[in-house]
């Protein structure tokens, strides 16, 4: 495949590789410089817990996450 910088000093990367690695806009990568005219691109790790809040909102069973009685741990 093949690509071009922008004049705004930009690499686009073809669809088909976003398609395949789940790219999406305004998704960081590292990238690392080896050698003249090599460069070595990585994706950076979302957060642990990135999209957990709207995963458990959409949980298919309703009522499953409830509330667990239990004593402060100040008493302890």
């Amino acid at each position: 495949m093949i690509t071009c910088i922008s004049s705004k000093g930009q690499i686009v990367l073809p669809a088909e590789i976003r398609r395949q690695d789940a790219i999406e806009a305004g998704q960081e990568f590292d990238i690392e410089r080896l050698e003249r005219g090599e460069y070595k691109l990585v994706r950076r790790a979302p957060p642990l817990n990135q999209g957990l809040i709207e995963w458990m909102l959409n949980c298919p069973t309703k009522g499953y996450f409830v509330p667990v009685n239990s004593e402060p741990t100040a008493t302890l």
